[in-house]
């Protein structure tokens, strides 16, 4: 097992997986990501695959993973927001979300860590890189939530708003979440980033490749596309309406930061 990166004081990183229905894929996810040497939080989201039992098997003899379980499904937002504030109440800073279905890389979680310590306000977003598995729909459709992701925030740098593996500062997301009714199910990836960039928080993307298994190979898929879609043209209406009460002052703070820049360049 690799030692996890030396954190400085005050710092306490945790990974934070919200996990339903993934089988096999949820166990290699968590055996992976404990072997970064970090300490793994399953939240176990109304399984009825039997993971929860076998999580929990795994975690008896491991004091540094976590298993939490809903007794219902309630989605993907619901359980990181349980997550999160187990963590807090546990002392950890950060939290990095990760999908249990084996898309995204726990051979990097090292790097976004890395890369949240170097600046611990910031907002580490997965900057997804496609294989050949990639559903081509699913590619185009995350391009069109993009545009309308990019127009909510003035181009403040949000690479990609739908990939799930990132690193959120702790608290403040958990004031963001606390503060919306909203943000519970598939919305989660894309609103909170929204939010938290309109709060001011600076979005630093990292490559991160994703991939897309076959059932054969234990994929699963939980995606909607009528369900979804409709969740996610719901929330863009009411973000676009967010940021036409706040545009004064996004455009603002853009104003300031880009002064700012100015300045700094002047005087090197």
């Amino acid at each position: 097992m690799n030692k996890p990166i030396t954190a400085l004081p005050g710092l306490r990183y945790l990974v934070l997986i919200p996990s339903y229905n993934a089988g096999r894929k949820a166990l290699e996810t968590v055996r992976a990501a404990r072997e970064t040497g970090e300490h793994v939080c399953v939240v176990v989201d109304g399984s009825t695959d039997g993971t929860r039992e076998q999580l929990m098997h795994m975690a008896h003899s491991d004091p540094a993973l976590t298993v939490l379980a809903l007794a219902r499904n309630s989605g993907k937002g619901a359980a990181i927001l349980h997550g999160l504030r187990d963590a807090l109440a546990r002392g950890f800073t950060h939290v990095l979300t990760m999908d249990s279905d084996g898309q995204h890389p726990a051979a990097m979680i090292p790097a976004f860590i890395a890369a949240s310590r170097a600046q611990t306000d910031a907002l580490i977003l997965g900057q997804p890189v496609f294989d050949d598995s990639a559903p081509r729909e699913r590619v185009i459709g995350r391009r069109f939530c993009n545009w309308w992701v990019n127009l909510e925030t003035l181009h403040a740098g949000i690479g990609d708003s739908l990939f799930g593996m990132r690193v959120y500062p702790a608290r403040t997301l958990l004031e963001v979440m606390e503060s919306h009714r909203s943000m519970r199910r598939f919305d989660f990836d894309v609103e909170c980033a929204v939010r938290l960039v309109w709060r001011g928080a600076r979005p630093i993307n990292l490559p991160a490749p994703v991939r897309y298994f076959s059932p054969d190979a234990g994929g699963v898929s939980h995606f909607n596309y009528l369900r979804d879609n409709a969740l996610l043209i719901s929330m863009h209406v009411r973000l676009v309406f967010g940021f036409l009460l706040r545009l004064p002052l996004l455009l603002i703070h853009r104003f300031r930061s880009q002064a700012g820049a100015g300045n700094d360049i002047r005087t090197q």
